[in-house]
């Protein structure tokens, strides 16, 4: 049986943690922050876990992670 490739868009967005989840950074913190409210930056600079309902998809995306 061969080996499964990983998907390498998903390796570079999401790292496994200790406990087996999937950490990843949310999108749009770079530029345009001006309308955007102190909250909201604060939010997206901190890491988030994958919902339960994507963990599937995200792990045959990652096999070997």
């Amino acid at each position: 049986m061969p080996k499964i490739k990983t998907n390498r868009a998903a390796a570079k967005r999401f790292k496994k943690t200790g406990s087996g989840k999937f950490k990843f950074s949310k999108s749009h913190a770079n530029h345009i922050l001006t309308k955007k409210s102190t909250k909201r930056k604060r939010d997206l600079r901190q890491g988030h876990i994958v919902d339960q309902t994507n963990e599937k998809a995200i792990r045959r995306m990652i096999p070997y992670a």
